[in-house]
């Protein structure tokens, strides 16, 4: 099969690899339909996770056709069309059974596309696939399904419930990309007062008022100084971090009134600093999260009843095979307008199916 392999920082091609095969019997092997590219991957790029290593086939998202189940799975079985979590769970671990799937320890949490090798190909191998892949309603289309696979759990689960979203509240999504984009949507669902969404590409701010933000700031001077004349110098009750820099962050925590709320999404390759000088007295509460997709089913639910903005973020499709391009288009967002990039087609070669 071809599938985009990781070669080291910087350094990444679509190519011939090896097809995946049955390793345990709890595995699926799933033909890819739909793809997306993540923010995280531009950072394994970067060099930011560095225990990725070179040979790992990126791609932590997809939808697409179950082929081969091992003999104990038992919620799917070849031909049911399923989404592929980012996060894998074994179901037994202590932290799989309180919900926390992320901190999964027997043998899950984000491993697709980290650990071993990930969605971005023709096929892919599924651990745990009873708890790790989810059967999609007939109606639901894969490239909006395909966003349930990370952003839009991650959005609600680590931004709006760590952040303990409220009726009334006066809400601050720091980066509108794709993943604050799924804040601004599923924050809504809380009835907020008013969100505002801080960015610095205009046309990501055009996308958050088009989803739901009723102001955009630029970030910086202005974007503190509108939350400032918004709250009447209080702050505001939640701030969600959703780019994953250390100026961002920062910028967060003075946001923030006493007794609020700071929600960090954002992925970080570098320190940033903390300004307990400021923040000891104001009983503020910071969170840091790595989605447990507890979410799903309910947020597969409002897909299907066309409660989500899934379609409205999906700004490129390309073919599978057309990797390359799309990562190209996706990493320069700020000049393609980019927000979600999804890949797709019926280009795939036959898998051939070893015994179990």
């Amino acid at each position: 099969m071809k599938a985009l392999v990781f070669h080291g920082p910087g350094e990444s091609a679509w190519e011939e690899t090896e097809d995946p095969g049955l390793q345990e019997a709890t595995d699926a092997i799933v033909r890819v339909d739909a793809v997306t590219i993540c923010g995280t991957d531009l950072h394994i790029l970067k060099g930011d996770v560095p225990e990725v290593r070179p040979g790992t086939v990126l791609g932590h998202e997809a939808v697409g056709e179950v082929v081969e189940v091992g003999s104990d799975v038992r919620s799917v079985r070849p031909g049911d069309r399923v989404l592929v979590s980012c996060i894998t769970a074994c179901g037994r671990c202590r932290f799989c059974r309180e919900g926390a799937y992320g901190q999964c320890r027997g043998g899950g949490g984000w491993i697709l596309g980290h650990l071993i090798n990930g969605t971005q190909a023709e096929y892919v191998r599924v651990p745990h696939a009873d708890l790790s892949v989810y059967p999609l309603p007939g109606a639901v289309d894969s490239k909006d399904a395909v966003l349930l696979a990370d952003i839009f759990p991650t959005a609600y689960e680590v931004g709006v419930l760590n952040g303990r979203v409220r009726p009334g509240d006066t809400v601050v999504v720091v980066g509108a990309g794709p993943i604050g984009l799924a804040v601004i949507a599923t924050a809504r669902l809380y009835t907020p007062e008013k969100i505002i969404a801080v960015d610095l590409a205009p046309s990501r701010l055009e996308a958050a008022k088009r989803l739901g933000a009723d102001a955009v700031a630029v970030a910086g001077e202005e974007a503190e100084q509108l939350v400032a004349d918004l709250t009447e110098g209080l702050g505001a009750d939640v701030v969600i971090e959703a780019v994953g820099v250390p100026e961002s962050f920062e910028t967060c925590t003075r946001m923030v009134r006493p007794g609020g709320h700071v929600a960090n999404v954002g992925v970080h390759g570098k320190p940033a600093t903390l300004h307990l000088e400021d923040l000891w007295i104001k009983n503020v509460t910071i969170t840091t999260g790595l989605v447990d997709t507890h979410s799903t089913p309910m947020l597969l639910r409002m897909l299907a009843a066309g409660r989500l903005p899934a379609a409205s973020m999906v700004t490129h499709t390309f073919p599978l095979d057309r990797m390359e391009e799309a990562y190209d288009v996706f990493s320069r967002a700020g000049d393609t307008g980019a927000l979600k990039v999804v890949l797709g087609g019926e280009q795939h070669d036959a898998l051939t199916i070893r015994a179990s």
